[in-house]
């Protein structure tokens, strides 16, 4: 029987050490995993980079499972003692470089879910092709779910593709830096955008576990307060992260009140909200 954390869980972060560009050492994952745990988190799957095109070197996507799985044993093998309520596991970052990935490796999903948290290539929404690799991901079994929409430099545009994402049967994770601005005004907009729309089914940390970068867990609280969303986002980062855990679909959020004000009636007027 799983046991029942309470507070937020975490399903995307980078703090197995030495593996990426997140944390270093076994020691500075530690700590990067004691900050993730004043948030309240408890239950963290954390998920270093993995590049889908690494399936087509023999051997290649086999020698980065093992890589990381081994990094991943030697933190939760030190992290046992001293922190015994933690409950850590091990997903990727799926980068699709390449479209014919096979993600029937459990080891690829989110601990060892069905759900699988992926991105594309340079932050960038693909020109063509995306639906067709989710449709090809659901239809074996897998949920894809698609890392920080909210950066794509394209989507305040192609806002549309978000909902097309979602509509192929794809979820959307937002970071929690977002909703104040760590990545910038524009994925900002378009966080608060997609919760109006009910598009997204998580928030996350996305914590690359080095001292400089910020967690923003109780900043992005208190902004989701202030634009009248904190039941979204306690099903955002709570209820619809454990579901996710125990392998379960996650539940519809409120949506976030409609912006107010002459600057967010006039972006309904010429369609920049719709």
């Amino acid at each position: 029987m799983i046991q029942i954390v309470p507070g937020p869980v975490d399903i995307h972060s980078h703090l197995v050490p030495d593996v990426d560009d997140g944390a270093r050492g076994v020691d500075g994952a530690l700590a990067a995993i004691g900050r993730l745990m004043e948030t309240g988190t408890r239950r963290i799957i954390t998920t270093p980079h993995l590049d889908a095109s690494l399936h087509e070197e023999p051997g290649q996507l086999e020698a980065r499972i093992e890589e990381v799985r081994a990094a991943f044993d030697l933190l939760r093998d030190a992290a046992i003692p001293t922190l015994p309520d933690l409950d850590l596991r091990l997903g990727f970052e799926v980068m699709l470089d390449s479209p014919d990935l096979d993600f029937g490796d459990p080891r690829l999903r989110l601990g060892g879910t069905r759900f699988a948290l992926v991105e594309w290539p340079g932050m960038h929404i693909p020109p063509m092709g995306s639906g067709a690799i989710l449709r090809r991901m659901i239809a074996s079994g897998v949920r894809p779910v698609i890392a920080h929409p909210e950066r794509y430099r394209e989507m305040e545009e192609r806002f549309d593709v978000a909902r097309e994402w979602v509509g192929e049967g794809a979820l959307l994770q937002i970071n929690w830096g977002s909703l104040v601005g760590r990545y910038g005004p524009v994925a900002r907009r378009v966080a608060l955008r997609l919760l109006r729309h009910g598009l997204a089914s998580y928030l996350a940390s996305d914590f690359h576990g080095r001292e400089h970068l910020a967690v923003n867990y109780d900043e992005a609280q208190a902004a989701m307060e202030e634009v009248g969303g904190l039941e979204t986002f306690r099903v955002l980062t709570e209820t619809n992260p454990r579901r996710l855990s125990e392998d379960e679909e996650p539940m519809p959020a409120p949506l976030l009140p409609e912006e107010t004000g002459f600057v967010a009636r006039i972006r309904r007027m010429i369609g920049a909200d719709r």
